[in-house]
Order: structure tokens, then C-alpha cells, then sequence
């Protein structure tokens, strides 16, 4: 199913009830401009929310559009704060493919990694050191528009990146993460009576979900960005796409609200 961002942008708008809805950029692809939005309501702590990375993955963005008051409302009574952005990929969000009109590829090129002197890479196959970490300025223009957004303000007390999975069949779930594994068993428990978790499995050439569904996996992405500035929760969660779009709300709402329980813990 095809979406129309210019419907999707209206509903953004209509949401200026709820906190600020800013333009912090925008991009251009085949002659046409789309705004890219970030929705902030304040609070005494903050988690901040991506989603829309990957055109062919519209869950993430739907659920956000769809379920954003009950978001909003949640955050609230803990006192926490929200800066959403909610499809940082329009015209692969419009267009339903992976990369933008362009072919660029949004999301694993915050930074890279020194693997021996002078040999930077993206990714960090499992259990591989480094030299050390930089940040990467010469990625797609979504990546740099959405960084330079993003570091405008002091790091989160959680991250949650919105993602889902084109590739493994069947209703299934599973999430890539960073911090205390015991944290996130809870979610994982809430997302299960929706999608089953995938549990000791391979997903792609480089990951092994373990016993919980969990992925710990340097790549580049805004998830290790931010664990590399010490936010003590980040994750990218995963739904696949043949799970049913309410089944997606359901464990993406899972996911959303238990990122909220764990900024508002006081330890940070």
C-alpha cells in the first residue's frame, strides 16, 4: 500500500494541540519538497523517538500518526518528555522502497568505526575492536538533516528508533539493543502477546537474535550514536512486515511505552 506524504504531513500538523510541531528541515527529491518534522512536548526528562527510516517500513510512522495523544498522554503523567521525529524518509515513505528517490540509504551513517589504522567502517561484526569512533558527514542528506537536528540537544535519557523487518516472514518481532538487557525483557514480554519474538535465531548475514529476541550490534545507526554518548537505553525495534498493521501499533506501543518507564527512572 502506497502513502501520500502530503496526507501524512497534514495529520502531523494536526497535532500542534498536543506540543510543538516544527519543520527542522527538508528535503528534495524529483522536484518535489518534503518538510521533515520533529514533534516536541516538554517534560522533566526526555526520550526521543525515530521512526521512517526505511520507505518500505511504515508501521513506525503510522503508528505515530495514529496513536501519537495516547503517546503524549502516557509521557505525561511521568513527567517525561518527547522529541519525535516521525518519518525521517518521506519519499521512501511515499514511494514504498528502502532508500530515498535518490537511492541513498538512510540510517546507518551516523558514524564509523576506526578498525586499524586508517580502515574505517560502518559496522562492527560481532565481538570486533576499534581504534575509536567519528562521526560520518557524508551520508544521505536525511541522515545529516535528522543528526544535526538531534545534536542540537543534550543527550536523552532513552532513545527508541522504529524500524521494521522487509526480509523474515511470518507475524514475528524482535529488536537491536544497547544497556541492561533485564530492562528491555519486560517489552519484550508485552510485544509477544502480539508478534512472536524471534528467539535464537538468524536474521541477517552478521546477527543471532539470543534467548530474549535481543541483537546487541554496533552498525552506525542513530541506536549506537547515541549508546556511544552514554544514553543508558537505546534500541532499534523490529516488526516484520507481513505482521498485520494493528499487530505492529500494538508491539511498537509496547516498545514506546515502556522507553517512557525506563527515561523516567531517576538513576540517570
Amino acid at each position: 500500500m502506497r502513502y501520500r506524504y502530503t496526507d501524512y504531513a497534514q495529520r502531523i500538523r494536526s497535532f500542534e494541540n498536543l506540543g510543538e510541531v516544527a519543520e527542522y528541515g527538508h528535503v528534495i527529491e524529483g522536484g518535489q519538497t518534503y518538510p521533515l518534522f520533529r514533534i516536541t512536548v516538554p517534560g522533566e526528562r526526555w526520550l526521543v523517538i525515530t521512526s521512517g527510516f526505511h520507505g518500505e517500513e511504515p508501521a513506525g510512522p503510522l503508528t505515530l500518526a495514529e496513536r501519537l495523544p495516547e503517546v503524549v498522554a502516557y509521557a505525561k503523567e511521568r513527567g517525561v518528555g518527547l522529541r519525535v521525529y516521525p518519518c525521517i524518509n518521506p519519499s521512501g515513505f511515499e514511494d514504498g522502497t528502502r532508500y530515498n528517490r535518490s537511492g541513498e540509504k538512510p540510517n546507518n551513517d551516523f558514524m564509523r568505526y576506526e578498525v586499524a589504522p586508517g580502515e574505517w567502517r560502518g559496522e562492527l561484526n560481532p565481538g570486533q575492536a576499534h581504534l575509536r569512533w567519528a562521526l560520518y558527514d557524508g551520508g544521505p542528506k536525511e541522515t545529516r538533516a535528522v543528526r544535526a537536528d538531534l545534536a542540537r540537544w543534550p543527550a536523552p535519557n532513552a532513545a527508541l528508533d522504529i524500524h521494521q523487518d522487509n526480509y523474515l516472514g511470518g507475524a514475528a518481532t524482535y529488536a537491536y539493543v544497547f544497556g541492561d538487557k533485564a530492562a528491555y525483557l519486560p517489552l519484550v514480554d508485552a510485544a509477544s502477546k502480539h508478534a512472536t519474538v524471534i528467539r535464537n535465531q538468524k536474521v541477517d548475514e552478521n546477527n543471532f537474535t539470543d534467548d530474549a529476541g535481543l541483537i546487541w550490534y554496533h552498525d552506525g545507526s542513530v541506536t549506537d550514536w547515541y549508546m556511544r554518548q552514554g544514553v543508558p537505553y537505546t534500541a532499534a525495534l523490529e516488526t516484520t512486515t507481513p505482521t498485520s498493521l494493528d499487530a505492529c501499533h500494538q508491539v511498537n506501543l509496547a516498545w514506546i511505552r515502556g522507553f517512557i518507564d525506563l527515561a523516567a527512572r531517576k538513576e540517570r
